[in-house]
């Protein structure tokens, strides 16, 4: 993350992992709060936070009374791409002999640097 006018910024990667790890809790748990994320992700609480605050602002999550974080149909729509990509690519590298914990560490890094060109020939190239 990053200050930009006074305003804490966070990174294309940075904002796709909070949402992808938003969904898979939602898809495990039914309900997210800020505290899974952090835990899930190794964050501190205070900038799981700031993201939350960002994500919000950005039109991606609700945050409710409660404390129940929601994604918004954006915010749900740019996860599922994210999570659509790592599943892919994992798929692919274990394909091409990594094992299926080094292809998740590098699917997880990669999917958030490739163009959808380019993912999009790896998906065709596997038939994934």
């Amino acid at each position: 993350e990053r200050l930009v006018e006074g305003v804490f910024m966070i990174n294309n990667e940075s904002q796709e992992m909070y949402l992808e790890t938003i969904l898979k809790i939602q898809m495990r748990k039914g309900s997210v709060r800020a505290i899974e994320v952090a835990e899930e992700l190794g964050y501190s609480k205070p900038s799981v936070s700031r993201a939350v605050g960002i994500m919000k602002n950005n039109g991606f999550i609700v945050v409710h009374p409660d404390g129940n974080i929601e994604l918004t149909a954006t915010g749900r729509a740019k996860a599922e791409n994210i999570l659509d990509r790592h599943n892919s690519l994992t798929k692919a590298l274990v394909r091409i002999g990594l094992s299926a914990e080094a292809a998740e560490d590098n699917a997880c890094r990669v999917e958030h640097v490739l163009t959808e060109e380019a993912f999009e020939a790896i998906k065709k190239y596997f038939n994934d």
